[in-house]
């Protein structure tokens, strides 16, 4: 589903991540990946769906090589990326219209989009919300409302950056609750270990640039 082929990253202002970096992830599997601040994890995610472009190597998502902007639309339609910050995720007036966008883009009528809405509201706790207007909410609500935006988007897999951080237990279970039951591959960056080892098959740290299973 997705890989990675001897890439090479290196910030604007100099820093290298990647130098020659490989990874794969099969359909199925689930990994979580674990690293210190600054490693690179984030930036990773960015790459698979082009948010960054690498210096050199190939990415190949879902069995095709991916390098122009259109060649990642397809990829952001079929791969749900969770962003870090939640903030970077929603930009809609109210929480219906932010977990409407996504299904909307995708071609979906305004009632079909509506019904994703009220299903997954009921699915991840957020029901009552609908009406609210998104800056306004707390940040673990706001976290919630991200995780919406992509579970709404049903994709085939998931990127998901700290989906628990500032998740109350009840919300945390329910999430991993759904993970569990509808989506069978995924990344998860994290630094809940807990979460790792219910959510995940095998874990990998990224460091120095290279990623090795733990």
């Amino acid at each position: 589903m997705i890989e990675l082929q001897d890439l090479s990253f290196t910030y604007p202002y100099g820093k290298s991540v990647f130098n020659d970096l490989n990874f794969s992830l099969k359909r199925g599997k689930r990994i979580g990946l674990v690293g210190p601040n600054g490693a690179g994890k984030t930036t990773l995610f960015h790459l698979i769906v082009g948010l960054l472009k690498p210096d050199s190597g190939e990415v190949r998502i879902l069995g095709k090589r991916r390098k122009d902007e259109e060649d990642f639309i397809e990829v952001r339609q079929r791969i749900g990326l969770l962003f870090q910050d939640s903030d970077d995720q929603l930009f809609s007036p109210t929480v219906e219209e932010d977990i409407a966008f996504g299904p909307l883009n995708l071609g979906k009528t305004h009632e079909q989009a509506r019904l994703v809405v009220q299903k997954t509201c009921e699915i991840l706790g957020l029901k009552g919300f609908e009406k609210k207007v998104t800056y306004r909410l707390s940040g673990g609500e706001k976290r919630l409302v991200a995780l919406a935006t992509v579970v709404a988007m049903d994709p085939e897999c998931f990127l998901l950056d700290e989906p628990t951080a500032g998740l109350d237990e009840a919300t945390r279970g329910r999430f991993l609750k759904y993970l569990k039951g509808h989506a069978d591959t995924y990344i998860i960056i994290s630094h809940d270990r807990e979460l790792l080892k219910e959510a995940t098959d095998k874990l990998y740290r990224l460091n120095d640039g290279k990623i090795t299973p733990v």
